[in-house]
C-alpha cells in the first residue's frame, strides 16, 4: 500500500501506510468476516505474497476488490476468475459488483467477464464507477 503503483488508482488510499496503519487497516478488513461471514483474503502463489482482495458487503451487493503488488498485476484475471468460482458455490452470492476508480482505463477484463457498468457512485467523497456481473 505504499508503493505509489500500487495506489495510483486507489483514490481512498491516501496518507503514509506505517506498520500501525496497516495493522487498523487489517483489522478493519477482519471485521467483515465477523459481521457477514466472508471478507477478504492475503494471496499468496508459490508461498509468496502477491496482494489481497475479496468480498465484501456494500448493501445488498457483494464487491469484489483487488490490490495486487505491483511486480504481480499480470496474476489479477487469474485470481479474480477463482474468486468468482468461489463466489458461484456460495448461495449468498447471486452477483458481484466492482468498483473502480475513473482513471481506470482498461476495463476490457470487465467485458470479457460480463459484467457491465451500472452506476457511477460516491464514497468519502471520491467517484466510482460500478459495474454488475449477474453470476447466475
Amino acid at each position: 500500500m505504499s508503493d505509489p503503483r500500487t495506489v495510483a488508482h486507489m483514490p481512498l488510499a491516501t496518507g503514509t501506510w506505517d506498520a500501525r496503519r496497516c495493522a487498523d487497516f487489517v483489522a478493519f478488513k477482519d471485521g467483515f468476516w465477523q459481521r457477514d461471514g466472508l471478507g477478504h483474503w492475503a494471496f499468496l502463489v508459490g508461498g509468496d505474497y502477491v496482494g489481497w482482495g475479496g468480498f465484501q458487503k456494500e448493501g445488498e451487493d457483494w464487491d469484489f476488490g483487488l490490490v495486487l503488488r505491483p511486480d504481480r498485476f499480470g496474476l489479477g484475471a487469474r485470481i479474480t476468475r477463482a474468486a468468482l468460482a468461489f463466489a458461484r458455490d456460495d448461495p449468498r452470492i447471486d452477483h458481484v459488483t466492482f468498483l473502480l476508480p475513473p482513471s481506470r482505463r482498461h476495463l476490457r477484463g470487465l467485458d470479457r467477464l460480463g459484467a457491465r457498468q451500472v452506476a457511477t457512485v460516491e464514497y468519502d467523497g471520491e467517484a466510482f464507477l460500478k459495474y454488475r456481473l449477474d453470476l447466475d
